[in-house]
């Protein structure tokens, strides 16, 4: 058992990232932790490399799906949870302008392609498709939703998917403190959707985000922390986001932008892109 301490981490990653997104990150301090068993650490094969998203798959047991952000083909990866790489799962007609993060909610995969680095596109699109068997190469139909930003171009790498509502929950990443924009069920498929801003956090650079049932709760990941939000029941995202948090074990990766909770809820996975390290790392954590 062991607690995981950033002070270090935060200095090493706004090193490590400085070039990526400048070191932007401006935390709270939380001084209440998890304590939760020692990591299994698993060796991607073969790599990939610039993984942005992952969601433990709950049609095909023991498989992780992974995406690769901007400019990558629109491909998904169905990764082991031994970190071998099983296969790929092509999107036919989808655009991957900058993949950022993924979700698994009532059997529907989210791809959300709304990276914006220098906040130049009016437009943002999520895609989503039932989840695939093991068995698929290519997805051929899938909602493409979008959505744009009441007050101009954001850059975000993270988004929820209410489970009840399936309302959507969009975090900025580069804003001085991040903010949490909502794109409201039904949503207009034949149009571009307006989203709404309902909440602001303390910190910024959310770099991922993960919501289980199971868990009773929401992760939110920066490059240096993983911070867990308490969800009271059906509670709305934007007010257990408002809940007091608490940081979450995790092991510095080189850019670590991925994370997600197990399919039951009793643990949770990190993936970070390569970097500069000279291999790739699936890990996982068990929830005490």
């Amino acid at each position: 058992m062991r607690v995981y301490r950033s002070w270090l981490a935060v200095i090493v990653s706004c090193l490590v990232s400085i070039t990526l997104s400048g070191c932007q990150e401006q935390e709270e301090p939380l001084n209440v932790q998890y304590e939760v068993s020692e990591p299994v650490l698993k060796q991607v094969t073969p790599l990939i490399a610039e993984s942005s998203g992952i969601a433990d798959s709950r049609r095909n047991p023991g498989y992780l799906w992974v995406q690769e952000d901007g400019s990558n083909p629109t491909q998904l990866y169905l990764l082991g949870h031994d970190g071998k790489t099983a296969k790929t799962v092509f999107i036919k007609g989808a655009q991957n302008r900058d993949w950022e993060d993924m979700a698994l909610v009532n059997g529907n995969l989210y791809i959300a392609d709304i990276g914006d680095n220098n906040a130049a596109f009016e437009e943002n699109v999520i895609y989503t498709f039932p989840e695939p068997a093991a068995t698929t190469d290519t997805i051929y139909t899938f909602d493409k939703i979008r959505y744009k930003y009441p007050d101009g171009a954001h850059d975000a790498e993270a988004f929820l998917v209410d489970p009840g509502t399936n309302d959507i929950y969009i975090i900025t990443k580069r804003d001085s403190a991040s903010q949490v924009y909502k794109l409201s069920y039904p949503y207009n498929l034949n149009a571009t959707n307006v989203v709404k801003l309902v909440s602001s956090l303390n910190y910024n650079n959310v770099v991922s985000a993960a919501l289980s049932e199971e868990a009773g709760g929401i992760i939110l990941k920066t490059y240096t922390s993983l911070i867990y939000y308490k969800r009271n029941g059906n509670q709305p995202i934007e007010s257990a986001l408002k809940n007091t948090p608490v940081k979450l074990p995790y092991v510095l990766e080189p850019q670590g932008e991925a994370v997600t909770f197990t399919a039951n809820g009793k643990g949770y996975f990190t993936l970070s892109e390569k970097g500069f390290a000279t291999d790739q790392r699936l890990y996982y954590y068990k929830l005490n």
